[in-house]
């Protein structure tokens, strides 16, 4: 299955913040969107994604002052990310090698188009061995 097509299943809708927005307000909208991470844009230019774990590390390392801290001195800069042409097997990999759970997807012209978590793509491999394994035991039982 081809990036795009997830997408077209769970919709294109990413949530960003500014680099400029704090620790604190990062972490409150990461709960209130129920998402494990926000990409950091700047002028529609991706500049960094933040996820849960790099809050955790910012607070395991500077104790509650860090919630103060402008997200961008916190956020991963080195973006990894997909395109929608990609197969869930190839971003699987590449989210595995760079220990990473969520990929922002973008067009060609690096535009922001949708981004894909872990659990997006582990759950389209478990629907198609699914469908796989179904129409296997339908084969055989005819």
């Amino acid at each position: 299955m081809l990036i795009a097509q997830i997408l077209k299943l769970k919709g294109d809708a990413v949530f960003t913040a500014s680099p400029n927005e704090s620790v604190a307000a990062v972490a409150a909208l990461l709960h209130s969107r129920r998402v494990g991470a926000l990409v950091i844009t700047e002028a529609d230019r991706v500049v960094g994604i933040v996820s849960e774990r790099d809050i955790v590390r910012a607070v395991a390392e500077s104790g509650a002052k860090a919630l103060s801290d402008p997200v961008s001195q916190h956020m991963t800069r080195d973006v990894v990310f997909a395109l929608p042409g990609e197969t869930v097997d190839s971003l699987l990999e590449r989210m595995t090698d760079r220990r990473v759970r969520h990929l922002p997807v973008c067009e060609v012209e690096a535009r922001l188009i949708g981004i894909v978590s872990i659990g997006d793509l582990v759950k389209s491999k478990i629907s198609e061995v699914e469908a796989e394994a179904s129409t296997l035991k339908a084969y055989i039982s005819t």
